[in-house]
């Protein structure tokens, strides 16, 4: 693998994608050379793989997502996050700060930036790191499935506590692998506006994150984000 595809992960994670890196190599490559084909293509490079910043060992919840948000400018390479500046907040965020705001009184915030949930342990990661730009989607199935199911299944198979958020149908059929027994898994319908209604709001879980956390003997996740 290049210099460069390490230089963005975390050493911590070199043994898990080691199997995979030629594969995450090809992969990088197919889409640079689209990027110069004139294809816009999401997030920016340096933002295709942040979610691998944080070291491995630091995971102590994962929030699994599906795509980044195809409209340019939006994503920044961690599921359900936006850019600071970027107006107005994606419905999806929106409700998922509702349904924060419900579980416990945090008032939604005024922009999407979830950083301060990344700095505490919380692993934004979506299923598929990039998207053609206002083509939802586009990019499932050229590969990166492989790369992340890797990953998902070796935090799985980790030998120290963690919370699984599952939100959809397409995060939900990853459940059958967390089966260590200091796994929480909290399964519900998607946030976006087309499903929220059907389980996610009510589902409480921030507040169920918490208290798993807390009876490992972990610290708690402050989710507030501003």
């Amino acid at each position: 693998m290049t210099v460069s595809v390490w230089h963005d992960i975390h050493p911590s994670w070199r043994p898990i994608l080691e199997p995979v890196a030629e594969h995450l190599e090809s992969l990088l490559e197919h889409i640079q050379s689209r990027r110069e084909a004139g294809e816009p293509i999401e997030p920016q490079p340096e933002n295709v793989l942040r979610a691998f910043h944080m070291p491995f060992d630091e995971v102590k919840v994962l929030i699994v997502g599906q795509d980044p948000y195809p409209t340019p400018g939006h994503a920044v390479g961690l599921s359900f996050a936006m850019h600071p500046q970027v107006r107005p907040i994606a419905r999806s965020l929106v409700n998922i700060f509702a349904e924060r705001e419900d579980d416990l009184g945090i008032p939604p915030a005024s922009s999407g930036d979830l950083s301060a949930w990344e700095a505490q342990g919380v692993m934004l990661l979506n299923r598929v790191l990039t998207v053609t730009a206002y083509e939802a989607g586009s990019h499932r199935n050229i590969g990166w499935e492989e790369i992340t199911d890797v990953v998902i299944q070796a935090l799985a198979k980790r030998d120290q506590p963690l919370v699984a958020i599952l939100w959809g149908g397409q995060a939900r059929s990853l459940s059958r692998w967390f089966t260590a027994p200091a796994t929480l898994v909290l399964e519900s319908a998607h946030p976006s506006p087309l499903s929220a209604r059907r389980g996610f709001f009510g589902s409480k879980p921030f507040s169920q994150t918490n208290e798993f956390l807390e009876k490992q003997g972990l610290t708690p996740i402050d989710w507030a984000t501003e």
